[in-house]
């Protein structure tokens, strides 16, 4: 799932280097993402549309993967 939201992530924004993902095992899985400052408007969107979607995309795949993820976008 890292790999994933890594590629999402990486292909929203202008900086991609600065793109992170620190993965916090436990009974369900947390994925921070971490990105350049300026790029926090490309990864949230309007009204957090875009970041629902990501948070979305990434529980599926993981339910059909048989895990539990949950994704923290941080600063």
């Amino acid at each position: 799932m890292k790999e994933l939201l890594l590629y999402m992530a990486k292909n929203l924004v202008d900086h991609p280097d600065a793109v992170s993902v620190t993965e916090i095992p436990g009974e369900t899985t947390t994925l921070e993402l971490r990105v350049a400052p300026e790029d926090m408007g490309k990864v949230i969107g309007r009204q957090g549309r875009i970041a629902r979607e990501i948070r979305t995309i990434v529980k599926t795949a993981a339910q059909k993967a048989g895990q539990k993820v949950n994704v923290e976008i941080v600063d």
